[in-house]
């Protein structure tokens, strides 16, 4: 299905500046509602969250933000042109109608990246080679000569997406998918999607102003993404290759200049919490660090060895954020006996902290012996997985929180 939306369109048409586009932002499932909120406060408008994306309104300069500042999009898509098709014919010449000169030169080259749904279109290649044929049609008539076709570095990357006999044309202003910061330069097995790890920071609540705890650290990705937040640093900071809106012909590079240079001038490692990766594995330590040094955050996270069961709380209060090893990788013979071992060290070494866990594994949860506050689906690359919360208490008494993050009276108690 193709973007699905959450909310319904409002009954009249909004009225919107006349530099102001059509957006559509993508990103992973359950992050839609975190990624709405960024984008409101990246001065977008009209945000209305989708099936893994978020359409908003915004100019070139919210564009240009939304590339090089959102830690939780994927991709950003800018709509061009909304075609109705009913068969192949009507779906060829409406794009050849539109004046491709606008945006891509004879010597330039493209891309087609299209997504189906409904009865009238059923395949989306066929659908890329037609809208390919369209456009390079038109340049042919017009010049005797055409665009290349260059799958991995075009100079306009184009989507088509089609619901039913709906077709929108979009731009993308991303390139490269933007979960690659450019940081990563070693890892260890499955590590996490940086989008993903970026969400569950989002969704913990946790904002960068009291202490970070990953004790299951792997190569790191989770205590990277925090130490982002809390030196307000760019995701983009360290990216090495260009934008799709860099290539385009209304780049604005002074603009773009003054975007990059106030996202970086808020950047400070003069930071007083305590962000901490520990992990038993020396191998893990080793990616971790190399990647730390790679995002230039070395001496703001701090990568210690020690057993998860070892660990410390290194603050009186603070967020943990763990993804445990599942046992189709890493064949525990004893995964309840392992979870129940998470949930004792909770109790034990993290008394006033907030602990989030994100497994594929639904029913090992349980032998964590402890009330989830809230819990979240999540996919995490071909798994679907729950993330859940749990409130260490220092007393018996406290609050959680519902489904929806709404307070309630309840005591939490173990199970």
């Amino acid at each position: 299905m193709l973007f699905q939306r959450i909310v319904p369109e409002p009954e009249q048409p909004e009225a919107f500046p006349a530099d102001y586009e059509k957006i559509v932002v993508k990103t992973l499932h359950g992050l839609e509602g975190v990624l709405a909120t960024e984008l409101e406060n990246l001065g977008a408008i009209a945000v209305r969250p989708l099936k893994r994306a978020v359409e908003c309104r915004g100019d070139k300069k919210i564009i240009y933000r939304i590339c090089y500042e959102s830690r939780l999009a994927l991709r950003v898509l800018v709509h061009i042109h909304g075609i109705t098709a009913y068969n192949e014919k009507n779906l060829y010449h409406a794009i050849k109608e539109v004046d491709w000169d606008q945006y891509l030169d004879v010597n330039d080259s493209l891309a087609i990246d299209s997504v189906v749904a409904g009865k009238v279109f059923t395949h989306s290649h066929y659908v890329s080679l037609l809208t390919k044929d369209a456009i390079v049609d038109q340049f042919r008539e017009k010049y005797n000569r055409r665009p290349d076709v260059n799958l991995d570095n075009p100079t306009l990357r184009i989507n088509v997406r089609i619901n039913a006999s709906q077709c929108d044309i979009l731009l993308d202003a991303s390139g490269d998918s933007l979960h690659k910061r450019g940081y990563r330069r070693d890892s260890v097995e499955a590590p996490l999607n940086e989008v993903l790890a970026a969400g569950m920071i989002a969704l913990s609540g946790w904002n960068g102003e009291t202490s970070f705890a990953d004790p299951m650290c792997g190569s790191g990705t989770l205590a990277i993404e925090a130490a982002m937040v809390a030196v307000k640093q760019p995701p983009q900071f360290f990216r090495d290759v260009p934008f799709g809106f860099i290539k385009w012909k209304n780049f604005d590079k002074m603009l773009w200049q003054t975007v990059k240079k106030d996202a970086d001038n808020q950047r400070n490692k003069d930071i007083s919490i305590k962000i901490v990766a520990s992990d038993i594995n020396p191998r893990a330590r080793n990616a971790a660090s190399i990647n730390a040094l790679a995002a230039g955050l070395d001496g703001v996270i701090n990568i210690e060895k020690r057993a998860f069961e070892q660990a410390d709380a290194p603050d009186s209060s603070g967020t943990l954020i763990i993804n445990p090893p599942y046992d189709e990788r890493l064949r525990l013979s004893e995964v309840e006996v392992f979870y129940k071992m998470m949930g004792d060290t909770f109790k034990k070494n993290w008394s006033g902290w907030s602990a989030w866990v994100i497994t594929s594994n639904k029913e090992a949860m349980k032998s964590v012996g402890l009330r989830a506050s809230r819990r979240i689906e999540l996919i995490n690359g071909s798994l679907e997985c729950t993330y859940q919360r749990f409130d260490m208490y220092k007393g018996k008494k406290g609050h959680v929180e519902d489904e929806s993050g709404a307070a309630n009276t309840e005591v939490p108690s173990e199970e």
